[in-house]
């Protein structure tokens, strides 16, 4: 299990009765290109597979544009935030084209979770991967952007 998806689906990593659980909780959804579905700092009570299309994770930067940090697409886990209290996006996403997805209510996975601590563990080992991996990505991208260029790093 990457963390990151792979083209499949992401919760390919857990054993098949978690992935059955899971996906009874959830229902298809789909956004047209340009919506924004989420922005940083509002409340994140559900989160998505996505099946078809990209979406880009932004940043909010004052006094500009929202910096993109990461697009994901097809077999990646839209959303992380729910996990952990104050349940408050980390980033912004919009639709990159026309993208359809999976969406799970948070408080119902959670309760689950509550009551099944094998997914509990299964779940959040996964998200925790995700973490990591978006944490990497944003770093990158703001290093692309503001940070030093040149020979100025550290040795």
């Amino acid at each position: 299990m990457t963390g990151t998806g792979t083209g499949t689906g992401p919760f390919d990593g857990l054993p098949e009765d978690h992935r059955e659980r899971l996906t009874a909780l959830s229902r298809e959804v789909s956004w047209p290109a340009g919506t924004r579905i989420f922005e940083e700092g509002g409340r994140a009570d559900r989160f998505w597979t996505v099946l078809a299309g990209t979406v880009r994770l932004d940043l909010y930067v004052p006094g500009s544009r929202p910096v993109v940090v990461e697009t994901i697409g097809p077999g990646q886990l839209l959303g992380w935030s729910w996990v952990c209290p104050p349940r408050r996006w980390h980033l912004g996403a919009e639709a990159g084209g026309a993208v359809r997805a999976r969406e799970y209510d948070a408080a119902e996975v959670l309760e689950r979770c509550a009551r099944d601590p094998a997914l509990d563990h299964a779940l959040l080992t996964y998200v925790i991967g995700v973490v990591g991996h978006r944490l990497r990505s944003t770093r990158t991208r703001l290093l692309d952007l503001y940070g030093p260029h040149g020979d100025e790093g550290p040795r």
